[in-house]
């Protein structure tokens, strides 16, 4: 693998899980960019964010997104990496962007854990009706940054709660779901892509003025 590979989507959605068993499969190395950020500055997220104020993680946050860009490896983003200081457009062009969708009721099951409120800061002193109603608006203003992923996947069932699910039931369905999303990538990058620009050689070739409108894009997904 020569390109960095950026898992994008809302907190909690799975980038980790899914992240950490993407590597392992393809034998490349996994970055979560929070713990990559907290091991640069010596401090936890939910400190940073306290004592320097979220503009400057935000400054952070896009440094640190340049240094993994350059390294072939799985990265899982943080949920707003995306919306900020032309993040995307970056991560478009240095690497594959994967946007993981999750059920909000899903969402919201995970985050409400006591481990996963007191790790993150936006939500740490929400009530369980808070943080619902949160994730909600806060979906619906971060979807038109997160659609512009070049590819998306559902990871509504790649994860569930310990208190839901045994362990082993969740192990299995992260497997499935993984060995099908590894075929679709493989798929995409193998034969997809080297045809869809082999038809846009061909299509500039014969001058297809009638269908001015054709780009990479729409042949890329037709």
């Amino acid at each position: 693998m020569t390109q960095t590979i950026f898992l994008i989507g809302y907190m909690g959605c799975g980038k980790s899980t899914l992240g950490a068993a993407l590597a392992s499969v393809m034998n490349v190395p996994f970055i979560d960019l929070d713990d990559y950020i907290e091991e640069k500055c010596e401090a936890k997220i939910t400190e940073i964010f306290r004592t320097m104020g979220e503009t400057a993680f935000r400054q952070l946050e896009q440094q640190a997104l340049r240094e993994v860009a350059a390294m072939p490896c799985i990265v899982a983003c943080g949920g707003g990496t995306p919306c900020f200081e032309g993040n995307m457009q970056l991560m478009n062009r240095t690497g594959i962007t994967i946007w993981l969708t999750t059920e909000v009721e899903r969402i919201a099951a995970r985050l409400c854990l006591p481990e996963q409120k007191a790790k993150r800061p936006l939500i740490a002193n929400k009530t369980d009706e808070e943080i619902h109603a949160f994730i909600t608006t806060q979906l619906a203003a971060r979807t038109p940054f997160y659609s512009q992923a070049q590819l998306q996947f559902d990871s509504t069932h790649i994860e569930t709660a310990p208190d839901t699910a045994p362990a082993e039931g969740k192990y299995q369905k992260i497997e499935r779901c993984l060995g099908r999303f590894v075929w679709k990538l493989a798929v995409w990058l193998v034969i997809c892509l080297p045809i869809a620009f082999i038809l846009v050689e061909v299509i500039g070739t014969l001058h297809f003025y009638r269908y001015p409108k054709i780009t990479l894009w729409t042949i890329l997904f037709f």
